[in-house]
């Protein structure tokens, strides 16, 4: 393979015309200049910004961006037809990106034309955006199925007549790495001025065959935010200029650190949600739930992470379950400014494992809430719950059986109640009101997190005939256990109180 890089490399972004492409996406104008503006804040060379001819919307998006005068070079892409570029030159494109079919499919079944009728179309298409003064960027459509010889000569026809760029794409994403590198060695043969490159997804080497165009010399990457794109997508912007820099160390003018909250506008906006573990920017990136992993990168980082993620403006996460080891349930701790003694550090870590064990993802809104709430249990527990069993449903009187050991002695009762809880709780005071009255001024309940195997957290406020008023709480995923577990703490706290 060849191996001729360059030092720089600019990057075109196409996630507003190749990128709209993407079944189902379509974006305003409004929403155009609003990622348009994150683009060049972010740094690209060029952003492709739609095609003019397709409609007055496309041509009112060029226009307002064209006042608000963007570093990048504003393109637009145009068929080798005048109708379409005299559109784009009328839409204040400053850049012109033209193509035309190339290959024996495109020729017989789509143009029905020779190659010498299309040979022709392409060097008018470029001599006519020349003559008027715009950059002319010119690409052989399905590149990569075209005959040798018969690119280079339409490459060099229209180098002649004084193209600034050539395009080389994958249209389909049919190539693999090993042949575009060859392919862009042997097109530089022929070529002098930069060569770009515009890598499909077909077959998930978009990335790799751009990689591979730019090892053989090629000095432009077409690409999208989130790799967005027609089928499978295009290649992925953050992934080539990550790649590039920590791996070959060639440089771009892309600015890495605002990749993740460009990439979080372009979701936003196309409605195409990534998945975790989308490289670069998803959720995933920085993730660690292993033990393993997690000790090593709270000593280094390097030892589980090919990067730092704040050079992308991500976050690194300690993922909770039941791959957990101790360190990063210690590290989630510190982070909560949460101080646990020893007893109640292996009762948090038994109850992360166990919930991890059931399929639980534990979020740090549940971890916080489970610290928080063991945090709070009184250190002596004079009444502790040994098991709790209800029943109720359609047509059956809610029941609740409680054991409880009681200063050391255990007793247990059955009661009704209008509901699960509400018989637990009734259970509970029937069976501790020799030792303390109590009645419940205040209960609160609600889900942490989404979906049907949420924690939930109760909140009790609870006073005793003396008048001594205790808030008690607990985190579950079972709410009737929850609940039962908040009274029985702020029990033993009112005890504290009165010895």
């Amino acid at each position: 393979m060849a191996y001729d890089p360059p030092s720089d490399v600019m990057i075109y972004d196409t996630t507003l015309r190749d990128g709209e492409q993407t079944p189902g996406v379509t974006i305003t104008t409004d929403e155009k200049i609003v990622v348009a503006d994150k683009l060049d804040k972010l740094g690209v060379d060029v952003i492709e910004l739609g095609f003019p001819a397709a409609s007055p919307g496309e041509q009112k998006t060029f226009k307002e961006a064209a006042k608000i005068g963007f570093n990048a070079q504003i393109s637009g892409l145009a068929r080798a037809l005048p109708v379409d570029i005299d559109k784009a030159i009328d839409s204040d494109a400053d850049y012109i990106h033209t193509f035309i079919g190339t290959s024996p499919l495109h020729r017989d079944y789509k143009l029905k034309m020779t190659k010498e009728q299309i040979l022709e179309k392409a060097v008018t298409a470029v001599e006519y955006i020349k003559d008027h003064g715009i950059t002319a960027e010119f690409s052989c459509e399905d590149a990569t199925r075209t005959e040798l010889d018969y690119l280079k000569e339409v490459f060099g026809a229209v180098q002649e007549a004084k193209v600034d760029k050539i395009n080389v794409p994958d249209t389909v994403g049919v190539t693999i790495p090993i042949k575009m590198n060859q392919l862009i060695s042997d097109l530089r043969e022929v070529i002098t001025v930069p060569i770009s490159v515009h890598c499909h997804n077909d077959f998930g080497l978009a990335v790799a065959n751009s990689l591979a165009a730019i090892e053989a010399g090629a000095k432009q990457a077409q690409c999208t935010i989130n790799g967005l794109g027609e089928r499978a997508g295009n290649a992925s912007l953050e992934e080539i200029v990550m790649t590039l820099k920590k791996v070959y160390g060639i440089n771009t003018n892309i600015n890495t650190e605002l990749l993740y909250n460009t990439s979080e506008t372009v979701s936003r906006i196309s409605g195409v949600k990534m998945p975790p573990n989308k490289a670069i920017i998803g959720e995933n990136a920085f993730a660690h739930e292993a033990g393993i992993h997690v000790q090593g990168v709270l000593a280094n980082s390097d030892t589980y992470e090919a990067f730092k993620p704040e050079e992308v403006g991500h976050k690194r996460r300690i993922v909770l379950g039941k791959l957990t080891g101790a360190n990063a349930i210690k590290s989630k701790l510190d982070e909560y400014n949460i101080n646990l003694d020893e007893e109640q550090f292996d009762q948090l870590f038994t109850k992360v494992k166990a919930l991890g064990d059931s399929g639980k993802t534990i979020t740090d809104v549940d971890f916080r809430s489970l610290a928080e709430s063991i945090q709070g249990k009184p250190t002596e527990e004079r009444i502790k719950l040994l098991g709790i069993s209800v029943m109720t449903g359609d047509n059956t009187l809610p029941t609740a059986s409680v054991k409880l050991e009681i200063n050391d002695e255990i007793k247990s009762c059955a009661q009704i109640g209008v509901g699960p809880v509400d018989a637990a709780l009734t259970a509970i005071q029937s069976l501790i009101k020799e030792v303390v009255d109590i009645k419940l001024e205040e209960y609160h309940i609600e889900a942490i997190t989404g979906g049907t195997n949420a924690l939930g957290e109760v909140i009790v406020k609870t006073v005793d005939e003396e008048g001594n008023k205790v808030t008690g709480r607990s985190t579950d995923e079972d709410i009737v256990k929850a609940s039962v577990d908040a009274i029985i703490s702020s029990v033993n706290k009112l005890l504290m109180l009165r010895d």
